[in-house]
């Protein structure tokens, strides 16, 4: 009885701590948003052309051998974790089976066994400037993720495409007023701390990487805002993501041998 009380005590202490820690860091991050516009080396803008950052080519250059470590990470696409399984703060988002992840990072959390299944992907990830999140982003059919905005402006988001079904009109994403659509070996840049909203309304599996990384500032913007990322990473959305993710790495590596033990 006693030992159920103070676990209640300390669920109640985490929820009121998170809700302090949101709310004083939205303020504060907010007025540093406002910094932020104004010292972007890329310019505030909702979509960025790709050219703009030399990692990209090598990314699409590679798109395929990426593709070739997705489809073996689709075979198992029923016991890969929803979104909000991992980050339990995406339920305000979806709440259902249809947006699964395959994280390989985030925040300075590896997600080991599923960097250890997609070794060249990892390699190619590892290798870009400033990279914070990467995850295979899975779209299911007939998927709607509604309007929101990331948490902080000082990163950047990366789509590359990879599994991008037809036509390419009901697969599509919006950032604040600007309307894209998703092509496989090619790239999407964007500042996700605009609202935006993504559909999937086809029959089929949509699949990209899905990438943030640190926005290019100048100089002192750039030091404050290598702090700011610090912060997140040891926020308690980052650890309670990061506790989930060792979970769902147990659990997958379970379902996964026993799906090969019956297909033997």
């Amino acid at each position: 009885m006693l030992s159920k009380q103070i676990d209640r005590v300390y669920s109640n202490f985490k929820t009121q701590q998170r809700e302090w820690v949101m709310d004083r860091g939205e303020k504060l991050l907010r007025w540093f948003e406002t910094l932020i516009a104004r010292h972007s080396l890329m310019g505030d803008a909702t979509f960025f052309d790709p050219q703009q950052f030399s990692w990209i080519a090598d990314i699409e250059a590679n798109w395929q051998t990426i593709r070739g470590e997705l489809d073996n990470v689709l075979q198992h696409t029923d016991e890969l974790p929803n979104f909000q399984d991992i980050s339990t703060d995406q339920y305000n988002l979806t709440k259902d089976d249809r947006w699964k992840t395959y994280f390989f990072c985030a925040y300075g959390v590896k997600a080991r066994p599923n960097c250890d299944r997609c070794p060249e992907t990892t390699r190619l990830i590892e290798q870009i400037p400033g990279m914070k999140t990467a995850f295979f982003s899975i779209l299911l059919p007939h998927k709607h993720i509604p309007e929101h905005r990331g948490p902080y402006k000082g990163v950047l988001r990366y789509h590359l495409g990879l599994r991008i079904p037809e036509p390419k009109e009901k697969c599509r994403i919006r950032v604040d007023k600007d309307i894209r659509h998703w092509e496989e070996g090619k790239s999407l840049v964007f500042d996700d701390s605009f609202y935006h909203e993504a559909w999937n309304e086809t029959d089929s599996v949509r699949v990209i990487l899905f990438l943030d990384f640190v926005r290019p500032l100048s100089f002192p913007l750039s030091v404050v805002n290598q702090i700011f990322l610090k912060l997140i990473a040891w926020s308690p959305f980052v650890q309670d993501a990061k506790k989930n993710q060792q979970q769902w790495d147990k659990r997958l590596e379970t379902l996964m041998n026993r799906k090969s033990e019956k297909t033997s």
